[in-house]
């Protein structure tokens, strides 16, 4: 199924989604790698940063004056351990990047956010879909500052775990082990 969503995302509108559909999102989208994450949890968010009902996206983006260069997802899994921190502290909606995220912050996202997939090695073309509105932190540099951005039908974005606790990755690794144990016994006769 595919969805058009707007920020800020409703809890009725996470709990629509299911694994394997595709979202275009609209509204405010911020950026938030280790140190972002790191820095909300120990700190809370800059003032300006609304995470309530929000879209965060695993990203070091290319900024050139006020021009978003590039926008491609950062691999999430670095994020972890923080992660389940930061849904504890927020009302995060939305988490966008590539490759998933681990069975415990899998968990921690159950009725209340889902992740979305990015394709990795898409940045100019997702870029050309966010507009600047801000930074917060830029101190943290470019690739971990959190960005403002504005976008317009961002996507596509794969539902990889929604909020019901299905995830695509895990499905998949348990096929693969699956064909490998096969693969193990039949290969030993």
């Amino acid at each position: 199924m595919e969805h058009k969503l707007s920020t800020p995302v409703s809890k009725d509108a996470v709990l629509s989604l299911s694994a394997g559909d595709t979202v275009f999102l609209s509204g405010t989208i911020y950026t938030m790698r280790d140190k972002a994450v790191k820095h909300i949890i120990e700190n809370g968010a800059p003032k300006g940063v609304e995470l309530e009902a929000a879209a965060v996206y695993h990203c070091g983006p290319i900024i050139k004056g006020r021009e978003v260069v590039s926008a491609g997802p950062t691999t999430s899994s670095r994020m972890n351990e923080n992660t389940v921190k930061l849904l504890q502290k927020s009302g995060i909606s939305l988490i966008i990047g590539k490759g998933g995220m681990n069975s415990t912050v899998l968990e921690a996202m159950k009725g209340k956010c889902a992740y979305l997939s990015a394709t990795g090695g898409c940045g100019a073309s997702l870029a050309a879909k966010l507009k600047l509105n801000g930074v917060f932190r830029e101190e943290l540099g470019m690739a971990e500052a959190i960005w403002v951005f504005e976008a317009k039908e961002f996507g596509p974005l794969i539902v990889t775990m929604d909020a019901k606790g299905k995830s695509m990755y895990a499905d998949v690794e348990e096929r693969v082990s699956r064909a490998l144990e096969k693969a193990i016994v039949t290969g030993s006769k």
